[in-house]
C-alpha cells in the first residue's frame, strides 16, 4: 500500500540508499538502517509495516534478526532479501515467519510486488487481532481493559 512505513536492514549501504530512494519516488516511506542491531532498535522505536532484510550480515545476520523480530510480537511482515540465495536458507526464513523471499539483484517492481503482498498479509492479520479482541469483549465485558492495554 502507497504510503506504509518500509524498514531496509542491509549491510550494504549503496543499496540501502538506492533502494530507499526508488521505494520512496513510488510513494512509501523508507527507514535504511545498516545491521540487524539497529534493525531491532528501529523496531522497537517505530511502526513499520514491511522489513526487507538482507539475510547475509556480519554480526546479527539476517535469520537471528528475524528471531529478534518475531520476538517482539510486531504486526510487521519481514520479507528476506539476499544475494546469497538457497532453498534451503529460504525454508529456514519461511519457517522463521518471514512472508517471502527474494534474492538480488532484484527488480523494483518485483519487491514492490512483494513489498504489497506482505502489507496485504500484516492488515489481514491486524484485522483479525482486532476481530478477536471485539469477540472476547462481546463475550467477557469484564476483561475488555486487559485485551486492549497490551
Amino acid at each position: 500500500m502507497i504510503g506504509s512505513k518500509i524498514l531496509l536492514v542491509d549491510d550494504e549501504v549503496v543499496f540501502t540508499k538506492n533502494m530507499s530512494r526508488l521505494l520512496d519516488a513510488r510513494g512509501y516511506r523508507t527507514l535504511a538502517v545498516n545491521s540487524g542491531a539497529e534493525a531491532i532498535r528501529a523496531l522497537e522505536n517505530g511502526d513499520f509495516d514491511v522489513v526487507v532484510l538482507d539475510l547475509k550480515m556480519p554480526g546479527m545476520d539476517g535469520l537471528t534478526t528475524l528471531k529478534e523480530i518475531r520476538k517482539l510480537g510486531l504486526f510487521t511482515q519481514t520479507l528476506m532479501l539476499t544475494g546469497h540465495g538457497s532453498i534451503d536458507s529460504a525454508l529456514e526464513a519461511v519457517k522463521l515467519g518471514a512472508y517471502d523471499y527474494l534474492t538480488k539483484p532484484c527488480e523494483i517492481d518485483e519487491l514492490v510486488a512483494k513489498i504489497e503482498g506482505a502489507w496485504d498479509k500484516k492488515d489481514g492479520l491486524h484485522k483479525q487481532d482486532i476481530q478477536e479482541k471485539i469477540q472476547k469483549v462481546v463475550e467477557s465485558p469484564r476483561d475488555a481493559f486487559k485485551l486492549f492495554a497490551k
